[in-house]
């Protein structure tokens, strides 16, 4: 059974989805559930807390005149941004990878925040920046996009460009499963806050190597390099907070938007394009990108993802910007 979305030219061994070897009910199980939806208690977070440093995994590539602040995704880590950040230094610009608040470390420390602290540390980072660049973009991968569109809603005009990498306003991708509907509903009980969310997979990741690679750390529990592989009801509860109040942004952006998303994205569908496309107040040019899942910032395409943040950054410092 091939999950809705994805390319019906693709070799199955390619998409190496393990389920397949459970017969066709377990197949319908984890269409219907995914492979892991819930882990149970999070019995974790007593021996996580244990682990209560967090280490400081952001980065400067590059010294151009003109800036990009590079933000990673919820779970996720500044390491995800670290090709596109030595990328854009090479085309010639300062790249800022920042670190949100509450990640890179154990999952307790991802609890005591939520998204108006992940904001927050958007906005330090993007202060600190400005005091040192006169042209400053921004950037960020699936959340991360998220928080670069409510910047820039904060502060109109002082931001050139925005770069939205698998932007998050739908968990619609191919290898979200068929109930993921119910999710809201369940979110909204007590019970929810307590459990922990497991991605499913392919992770993100196409390229075989790089998943297996990128799944084994997350596994040995090294979020400062890899993420964490899930996250509780609490912190799912902050992100849907924050798309909503996102979608109500977005007819104010009027800054120029280049979305950038896999065709065969498995956690978000094209739509999250096709979306921005519709409501972004400002000029957008959207690439849609053949080879790669949502993690486009780190797979088979990450030149590509370069290629087009720098092209269209440089065309946001011309004299008369257009988008193609």
């Amino acid at each position: 059974m091939k999950p809705t979305g994805t390319n019906t030219n693709e070799p199955a061994d390619t998409l190496s989805r393990p389920h397949a070897k459970g017969g066709r009910w377990q197949q319908f199980i984890y269409g219907w559930l995914g492979r892991a939806p819930l882990s149970g208690a999070s019995a974790d977070l007593a021996r996580s807390a244990e682990k209560s440093s967090i280490p400081n995994k952001s980065f400067r590539y590059g010294d151009g005149e003109a800036a990009v602040l590079l933000i990673h995704g919820l779970t996720g880590t500044p390491v995800e941004m670290q090709a596109v950040g030595r990328g854009l230094a090479s085309e010639g610009f300062s790249a800022y990878g920042m670190q949100l608040a509450g990640h890179c470390g154990s999952e307790d420390d991802l609890l005591r925040t939520d998204w108006r602290d992940w904001y927050s540390s958007v906005e330090r980072a993007w202060r600190e920046i400005s005091l040192r660049h006169e042209n400053v973009f921004v950037a960020g991968l699936s959340m991360g996009a998220l928080m670069a569109l409510h910047l820039t809603v904060q502060h109109p005009g002082r931001i050139r460009g925005i770069g939205l990498y698998s932007a998050t306003l739908f968990y619609d991708g191919w290898a979200v499963p068929k109930l993921a509907f119910l999710l809201p509903l369940f979110l909204s009980t007590p019970a929810a806050a307590r459990y922990r969310f497991i991605e499913n997979f392919p992770y993100g990741i196409k390229d075989e190597r790089l998943r297996e690679f990128i799944h084994a750390r997350m596994l040995s529990g090294n979020s400062e390099e890899a993420g964490n592989l899930g996250m509780t009801g609490r912190s799912l509860r902050q992100l849907r907070q924050l798309i909503s109040l996102v979608k109500t942004e977005l007819s104010s952006v009027r800054t120029p938007a280049l979305v950038v998303q896999a065709k065969d994205d498995d956690l978000t569908s094209p739509k999250n394009s096709e979306y921005l496309t519709r409501h972004l107040g400002g000029p957008t040019r959207v690439e849609l990108l053949n080879d790669c899942y949502h993690m486009i910032t780190i797979d088979r395409q990450r030149d590509e993802v370069v290629r087009l943040s720098a092209d269209f950054f440089r065309s946001c410092l011309a004299p008369q910007y257009s988008p193609r």
